[in-house]
């Protein structure tokens, strides 16, 4: 890990759903944040990985992307996420890298590239949050 989890984020856990996918954020630095998720355990019935698992990838990271940058005082939402595949992954892991568009102070607007072992993209998806005040 490049850059640890900021003390102010939950430490237990990245998220119910996070966990039962695998997925597992090795790089906190806000300027570009990284992930994993496992293919085995993700598939579809043809042995693909899911569209569902890469867009649930998609979405994690970019959240936490836009909570880095609402800060400890804030919230967010993820408003709308799209995906395109590029590529089938059948094993290993994939690697999310997500970097920013624009964040603002409402809306926040993220790139998450998805990619095999070999480093072939197999999805591009892009992902904007609503930043909401802490109640």
């Amino acid at each position: 890990m490049t850059t640890a989890r900021p003390d102010w984020l939950p430490s237990d856990t990245q998220g119910p759903l996070d966990d039962k996918l695998g997925i597992r954020i090795t790089d906190f630095t806000p300027e570009r944040l990284v992930a994993t998720m496992p293919v085995a355990g993700n598939e579809q019935p043809f042995g693909l990985l899911h569209g569902g698992a890469t867009c649930a990838l998609a979405e994690s990271i970019g959240s936490w992307a836009a909570m880095l940058h609402a800060g400890p005082g804030g919230t967010v939402v993820g408003i709308e996420l799209n995906a395109s595949y590029l590529r089938a992954a059948t094993s290993g892991l994939v690697t999310a890298v997500c970097t920013p568009v624009r964040r603002g102070r409402t809306l926040a607007t993220f790139l998450i590239s998805v990619s095999d072992e070999a480093g072939r993209p197999t999805a591009s998806a892009r992902l904007t949050c609503l930043i909401r005040p802490a109640r």
